[in-house]
């Protein structure tokens, strides 16, 4: 027999008015009838019928991240942020990986709409925009996060992706590099720190190397995909002195790929990440990157998807932050 509101009530020597307030987070109850009933609703195993909620109108106190690729380090950190912001405002979040596919963001998309969540959080990976724009003529609440869509009327937190390619650009031309590689994915983030990484270059006119190649964004390994670049640099018969990487896991392949060849990183080759992941401080060497400020991204999304699903935001709120340079042991200066 299903435990239902009246027997968490009755155990918890409240009114079902108090259990169903606490459920939705919703009156003036204190912090310790909030824990009784909670702990009440843990021991007897109960779970609102969410389902029966939506069905009459209210809030499911469910929000659909979809996000590219749960592999990356940098994704996989800030769901875990979103979803521990979220469940501090009794919000569960149910992630879906939609490995940089249409059609796999399509049906996401139509199951968790099935499933009545209150609003979507995007994160960056997605090119087209039809999906969001369907959303938003619903009137559903959409928030993008780590990325921007300045054509769009939409709520966002994002990097800014455009100074932290500057920021290593000028890092590197600080330690005396110019012959400098670059390992980068053809989606929007990387394009834009790249357009960053070269103004910097542009402006001790300097150029890009013209054997850059973006990477196709495949279901490859992005550490085998690092790899396989950075060898093609050091392989050369001008290899670069240091390689700016778009992304932690690139990185690490490139250092792989160093090594191999005979590189020591750093005095060799110097190499610099992008996202300052949990991952950089245990390669061999430690990874300088370009760190971005991933448990905050994910608080202050989900400060902004509740406000909207609650009615309290009505204005257009466009939040970018700025990376910072963490410095480590893979880059060096050019002797």
């Amino acid at each position: 027999m299903s435990v239902t509101i009246y027997d968490v009530a009755k155990a918890a020597n409240v009114s079902i008015a108090t259990v169903s307030q606490v459920i939705n987070n919703k009156g003036r109850i204190s912090e310790k009838t909030k824990k009784k009933v909670h702990r009440v609703m843990e021991e007897l195993n109960y779970q609102p019928n969410i389902l029966a909620s939506a069905l009459m109108g209210k809030q499911t106190k469910t929000i659909g991240l979809l996000i590219p690729d749960l592999a990356n380090p940098f994704f996989s950190e800030l769901a875990r942020s979103i979803e521990d912001s979220g469940h501090e405002f009794g919000y569960n979040i149910v992630i879906c990986s939609t490995d940089y596919k249409m059609e796999k963001e399509a049906k996401y998309i139509a199951l968790l709409k099935q499933k009545r969540v209150d609003g979507f959080i995007f994160a960056s990976g997605f090119e087209k925009l039809e999906q969001v724009e369907a959303l938003m003529n619903e009137n559903i609440p959409v928030v993008i996060v780590a990325r921007d869509f300045p054509m769009l009327p939409l709520n966002t937190v994002a990097i800014d992706d455009y100074m932290g390619g500057y920021q290593a650009a000028s890092y590197l031309l600080k330690l005396g590099h110019t012959n400098m590689g670059i390992i980068a994915l053809d989606v929007w983030s990387n394009r834009e720190r790249i357009r960053g990484f070269n103004d910097a270059l542009k402006e001790q006119n300097l150029e890009m190397r013209n054997d850059f190649e973006y990477i196709t964004q495949g279901n490859e390994n992005l550490i085998d995909a690092g790899k396989a670049v950075a060898h093609k640099y050091v392989t050369t018969s001008n290899p670069p002195t240091a390689i700016f990487s778009c992304n932690d896991m690139l990185a690490i392949g490139a250092i792989q790929a160093a090594k191999e060849n005979g590189f020591h990183v750093p005095s060799d080759l110097s190499i610099v990440g992008f996202d300052n992941t949990a991952i950089a401080t245990i390669v061999d060497p430690p990874l300088t990157t370009i760190s971005q400020p991933i448990e905050k991204m994910g608080k202050e999304v989900m400060d902004l998807m509740i406000s909207i699903v609650k009615g309290e935001r009505k204005e257009q709120l466009r939040l970018t932050l700025m990376p910072t340079l963490v410095e480590r042991k893979s880059t060096a200066k050019l002797i």
